[in-house]
């Protein structure tokens, strides 16, 4: 849907600031390096960091506020808690959350054993398997499973 494909121009009109130098912290916040826009990175992303380690360096947590990244190693990209919101409940019977719940954060990705507590427009869910590279702004969709297969339930947007 972006002209041309190019997103990044899109992104430079509605957030210049998304192109500007900023610091790269490890997750004790020591500055370890600077980074030439948050634009350029993502939750989980491992190469173009631009910064040597005798361990591998991930992309933790981008914080667009203060214009920085926070790396570190891969069991900090671990999650089992999501929060969300703006949620969309497209079941109508409330006993489908009293069932065995599976989620998906990437429409590629696997069903993941979950509990999901649901407060009026947002929810909690505790992941019940350990996923890595979930990110707030992702989508997070429920499922339940039946004889037939399994039954979209609904969804929301991930916070944090």
């Amino acid at each position: 849907f972006v002209p041309n494909g190019n997103y990044a121009s899109v992104i430079e009109k509605f957030r210049p600031n998304s192109f500007n130098k900023g610091n790269i912290r490890d997750m004790e916040g020591k500055v370890i390096g600077v980074h030439d826009g948050i634009i350029n990175y993502t939750i989980g992303q491992r190469k173009g960091i631009k910064i040597s380690d005798k361990n591998p360096l991930y992309v933790i947590k981008i914080i667009a506020k203060k214009n920085e990244i926070i790396v570190g190693s891969k069991k900090h990209l671990i999650k089992t808690e999501m929060n969300l919101r703006n949620l969309n409940i497209i079941t109508s019977d409330k006993n489908d959350f009293e069932k065995e719940l599976f989620v998906k954060v990437r429409s590629t990705g696997r069903l993941i054993k979950a509990n999901i507590e649901i407060k009026d427009d947002s929810a909690n869910v505790n992941l019940l398997e350990e996923e890595q590279g979930i990110a707030p702004g992702q989508a997070c969709v429920f499922y339940s499973k039946n004889k037939i297969g399994y039954k979209v339930l609904g969804g929301g947007w991930i916070t944090k």
